[in-house]
């Protein structure tokens, strides 16, 4: 009951416009759920350097992809194609333990990076977010086994992708690419993928001035959350008809990269 009733508690950040020129708007405070939510909502998220000191960012410019602009290169076709195949041994889930999906998240190593960010304290937070509704998680299975994910945040018509794991080549690419073909087509209006990677980039991931970002933001926020256990929400998920068109009249463009 404490997180349900925190949940509704908005916490006022510095302005995003006022952080710093590598994107820090604050130090300190805490995970609870009211304060991540408020957070997002105002375009700042949680990058700690440490389990005891939380770091708030809003970098300039913000890594997105926007609906209208996802790309599936011809690769990543193949691959959808695979595992969306019957009897292809994969199997794709929503919200089916997100725990695993987190703490896989957690200990996958980074290149250029000495460590992880999602320390113990960010599991239990997000864990608590995923519990009430607002974070949520993709599973890539192979024979059983989970291979892949991601997980994030979604407030309004706006994900929030936070970290993805992959055990298995390009699992964490067809569970990426399948939640973008599906929120884009319930009307999602963006992914915020936060910092610039060469790898999103392929799919469609462009760098956005902070201010037009915050604009893009308000109004996706102003629509509602699809709040809950999305296995539940979307029970057909992955739709392959969907997943496999090339351009679900959301102008999906087909790379040869």
């Amino acid at each position: 009951m404490p997180d349900r009733l925190d949940e509704e508690q908005e916490y006022r950040f510095p302005p995003a416009e006022s952080a710093t020129p590598n994107g820090v708007v604050c130090y300190g405070g805490n995970l609870s759920p009211g304060a991540l939510i408020s957070a997002y909502r105002q375009g700042i998220f949680p990058w700690p350097s440490n389990p005891a000191f939380i770091q708030w960012c809003s970098p300039d410019p913000r890594f997105i992809i926007l609906r209208g602009f996802l790309h599936v290169t011809e690769s990543a076709q193949k691959a959808l194609k695979k595992a969306l195949k019957p009897n292809s041994g994969y199997a794709l889930t929503l919200d089916n333990n997100f725990q695993e999906v987190i703490k896989n998240c957690a200990a996958m190593p980074r290149a250029g990076q000495p460590g992880t960010w999602i320390f113990p304290n960010i599991v239990d937070a997000y864990t608590r977010l995923h519990e009430i509704g607002y974070a949520h998680s993709v599973e890539v299975w192979k024979n059983g086994n989970l291979v892949g994910g991601l997980y994030g945040v979604s407030i309004g018509m706006a994900f929030f992708g936070e970290s993805m794991f992959s055990l298995e080549s390009n699992a964490s690419k067809i569970g990426f690419l399948s939640l973008a073909k599906t929120l884009f087509n319930q009307g999602f209006e963006f992914i915020d993928c936060q910092v610039y990677t060469p790898y999103l980039e392929l799919m469609g991931g462009i760098d956005v001035p902070r201010l037009i970002y915050l604009s893009i933001l308000d109004a996706a926020l102003k629509k509602p959350t699809m709040k809950g256990s999305w296995s539940k929400m979307f029970p057909g998920f992955p739709e392959r008809e969907l997943i496999m068109s090339a351009d679900n009249n959301h102008e999906v463009m087909v790379d040869r990269q």
